[in-house]
């Protein structure tokens, strides 16, 4: 591999936009098959370790990431933002847009990772935007998302629950039963909300990479 491919593997940070400019951290792996913008929990951004674990492992087979505080450090003093869908998922549309205009990215159809409430704001951006290709939502609220947004989603969607997670198992059922695109819930054995447990978030890795991989098509 040369010296450009290498450096096409590192991640990087950097700003998108200008009025509000979000702080992100872009992956792209030599011969990406699609890019797989994340979208985080409440109270969580770009350096979750948790979501730079996924992202790392998707780089490895071979896609593109795009991990991006949805909020400013102002917008993020106002813990109402934190749970405003709607305000996240037209970030997430935005970076979906500026991915479409940059130069690294512009050819990788885009996909989304959710985790938490991330889950639903993916959800709701993904609602009548043919542009996405799958969803994967992990521990997520995709109720959060509204009835009226679930039934819009045309992308795949993979719904991925911890077996100790209590009643998010049912507003996972619920929001699937809602939904009119190929989805399933897959419940990981042992995992809590956060998967935490050992071996329960490789297992997120492997269910996500697959439904990408599914869907996206193609080899590296």
């Amino acid at each position: 591999m040369n010296t450009r491919a290498l450096a096409r593997q590192a991640p990087r940070e950097l700003r998108i936009g200008q009025a509000p400019s979000l702080a992100a951290i872009l992956g792209v792996p030599n011969k990406a098959r699609g890019l797989v913008v994340f979208a985080h929990g409440s109270g969580s951004g770009r350096l979750s370790p948790r979501n730079n674990y996924v992202a790392a492992r998707l780089r490895d087979d071979g896609m593109a990431t795009l991990l991006l505080d949805l909020l400013t450090p102002v917008e993020e003093q106002d813990r109402r933002n934190v749970f405003d869908i709607a305000l996240l998922a037209a970030r997430l549309r935005f970076a979906v847009d500026w991915a479409a205009s940059h130069s690294e990215t512009r050819d990788l159809r885009p996909c989304y990772f959710g985790a938490s409430t991330g889950g639903a704001a993916a959800l709701r951006a993904a609602a009548d935007d043919p542009r996405i290709v799958a969803v994967v939502s992990r521990g997520g609220r995709p109720d959060l998302a509204g009835a009226q947004a679930l039934g819009r989603v045309r992308a795949p969607t993979l719904l991925i629950v911890g077996e100790l997670d209590g009643v998010v198992i049912e507003l996972n059922a619920a929001a699937r039963d809602a939904m009119r695109c190929e989805r399933d819930v897959v419940i990981v054995p042992g995992a809590g909300h956060l998967f935490e447990e050992p071996g329960t978030l490789d297992q997120v890795v492997t269910l996500a990479s697959d439904w990408f991989r599914r869907h996206l098509g193609g080899t590296r």
